[in-house]
C-alpha cells in the first residue's frame, strides 16, 4: 500500500509540477466550486494509477489542479464511497496521496440529511465532530508508522481555527451558518424514520454516507481538516418526505454558492 501511495503521489506531482496548498473533496451536487478554480490541469481518475473510479451520479470523477483565491489547490470532483463496493483503504486512498504530495490542509464537503429540528433544507453547516457508524474502519489492519500512529487522537478532528474564520466570513457576507455533529453511515439506502430518531438520540445533527473515513485518515496523517455540509433533506419527525438522489443533488446545488464563498475565502487565508 505504501508503495502505491508514493507512486501515485509521484505521478500526480509530475503532472502538476507545483506545490499544492490545500486539498478539497467535493460531495454530491457540490462540484460547482470547480468553476471558481483557474484550472491548469484536469486528470480523469481513470488515468491515475491505483485510483478508484466514482460510479455515482453527480460525481464527475476528475482531479482538478489550479488556483483558487491565489492558492494552488487539488480538488476531487467526485469522491469514493464504501457503498460502491470499495474497501475503506480504497475510499481513503486519495487522502493518503494528497498528504504524500505535501498537502497539509484538507477541505471536505458533503450533502447530508438534517436531524436537528433547528436545521432546514438548504442550510450550510460547519461540522464540529463526527460519529463513525461505518461497519469497517479505515485504519483496521497493520499500521504503517510512516503514515501515522497506531492509535491516533480524534479529540480535535475538525479545526477550530478554520471554523472560527468560516463564521467570520459568513457573518461578513450575510450567510446563515449552523454547526453540528455528523454521523457517517454506509448507505446506500436513505435512513428510516426510526434510524433518523436513533442517530438524533446519539447526538448527531447530520447524517450522510461519506466524510468520516476520509477525515479519520487525514487526522491519522496529521492533516488539518475543515468540514462543511449542506442539508439536502430532513430527518426530523414530521418533516420526513420521500427523497431521491436527484433531489439531494438539486438541493445541494441551490445552496452551493454560499458554501463556495466560504471555502474560497478560507483558502485565500491559508
Amino acid at each position: 500500500m505504501l508503495e502505491k501511495i508514493k507512486a501515485t503521489a509521484t505521478f500526480i506531482s509530475e503532472i502538476v509540477k507545483k506545490p499544492v496548498d490545500a486539498g478539497i473533496i467535493l460531495g454530491s451536487g457540490l462540484g460547482g466550486l470547480v468553476s471558481e478554480i483557474e484550472i491548469e490541469r484536469t486528470i480523469p481518475y481513470s488515468e491515475i494509477p491505483d485510483f478508484p473510479v466514482s460510479t455515482v451520479d453527480g460525481h464527475s470523477g476528475k482531479l482538478i489542479f489550479g488556483k483558487l483565491a491565489g492558492k494552488n489547490v487539488l480538488a476531487m470532483q467526485g469522491r469514493f464511497h464504501y457503498y460502491e463496493g470499495y474497501s475503506m483503504k480504497e475510499v481513503t486512498f486519495p487522502v493518503r496521496v494528497m498528504k504524500m504530495m505535501g498537502i497539509n490542509t484538507l477541505f471536505v464537503s458533503n450533502a447530508s440529511g438534517g436531524l436537528n429540528p433547528d436545521f432546514k433544507v438548504g442550510d450550510v453547516v460547519l461540522i464540529t465532530d463526527h460519529i463513525n457508524f461505518f461497519p469497517e474502519h479505515p485504519l483496521r489492519g497493520k499500521n504503517l508508522n510512516e503514515l501515522g500512529p497506531r492509535f491516533p487522537d480524534m479529540s480535535k478532528s475538525y479545526d477550530e481555527h478554520l471554523r472560527n474564520k468560516a463564521k467570520a466570513i459568513a457573518l461578513k457576507n450575510g450567510i446563515s451558518l449552523k454547526e453540528g455533529v455528523y454521523v457517517g453511515v454506509s448507505g446506500p439506502t436513505f435512513e428510516t424514520p426510526a434510524e433518523y430518531l436513533m442517530f438524533r438520540h446519539l447526538g448527531a445533527d447530520l447524517v450522510g454516507m461519506s466524510t468520516v473515513p476520509e477525515v479519520i485518515v487525514a487526522r491519522h496523517m496529521n492533516m488539518t481538516v475543515f468540514g462543511i455540509s449542506i442539508v439536502t433533506d430532513s430527518g426530523v419527525p414530521g418533516q420526513i418526505v420521500e427523497i431521491s438522489h436527484e433531489e439531494v443533488q438539486e438541493a445541494a446545488m441551490k445552496a452551493e454558492p454560499n458554501m463556495t464563498m466560504i471555502l474560497k475565502e478560507l483558502v485565500a487565508g491559508l
